[in-house]
């Protein structure tokens, strides 16, 4: 009960600082200048603005997700992975559109490595899932679980950069990172380089985490049971 109680807590603070966050954001876009003055080049503007408000709402998004799978779908999403998921996006998201991205350049790799990891954790529970369901029944090797996790980790990687690609096309942001935090736009394979690293480095959290979770299946060794997904009995 303590450790539920305390993974609440965790949720609900998160979730409220995503809250307070968009409601101060959407004043400040409001208030910021749209250009920012030639004399001071740090200065936030609206742009910055729209970016944080779209990565808060988000957030409250993703937030609510367990808890709607929890009691619509009626799943049981371990304590490890419900915090290292919220303590993920506050990183991403808070952390991250507070300065973070640029104050530490491998904050973004980390990030993305991370989120491989546990991408593809999430890719052995879908196959569990299937496979106790009563409409899908299969069998399959150690390894091809580990390749459909591994693939699954890298598609929705790709997913997000189709997202990060959207939003910067439609609002003028600077998700991908095209552009210096001064406003100078790069060129070429400068331009490329955030895009490619983040799909690198996802590939690489992914397949760190489909030989790990090969070597439990193949060995019956258990390391995939306190990150795995499953559906409660009614």
């Amino acid at each position: 009960m303590k450790r539920l109680f305390t993974v609440k807590a965790l949720m609900w603070f998160i979730f409220l600082t995503f809250i307070v966050t968009a409601i101060y954001t959407f004043i400040r876009i409001i208030l910021a200048p749209a250009v920012a003055p030639s004399s001071d080049i740090q200065v936030r503007v609206k742009g910055d603005y729209v970016l944080m408000l779209v990565q808060c709402i988000l957030g409250v998004f993703l937030m609510l997700i367990p808890g709607y799978l929890r009691r619509r779908v009626n799943l049981n999403i371990p304590t490890l992975m419900m915090i290292a998921y919220a303590v993920f996006l506050y990183c991403a998201i808070f952390l991250g559109e507070m300065g973070f991205y640029y104050r530490f350049s491998h904050w973004d790799s980390l990030l993305h490595i991370f989120s491989g990891v546990g991408l593809g954790a999430l890719g052995f529970s879908l196959v569990s899932l299937l496979n106790k369901s009563e409409a899908v029944t299969f069998s399959l090797s150690p390894f091809f679980v580990a390749l459909f996790a591994f693939c699954f980790a890298v598609s929705l990687g790709v997913i997000w950069e189709i997202y990060e690609f959207t939003v910067d096309y439609f609002l003028k942001t600077n998700m991908q990172k095209y552009a210096l935090e001064q406003g100078e736009q790069l060129i070429g394979q400068a331009a490329l380089m955030d895009t490619m690293k983040d799909l690198i480095v996802d590939a690489i959290g992914g397949f760190v985490m489909s030989v790990i979770g090969y070597m439990s299946l193949k060995h019956k060794k258990g390391w995939l049971d306190r990150l795995r997904i499953k559906r409660l009995e009614k």
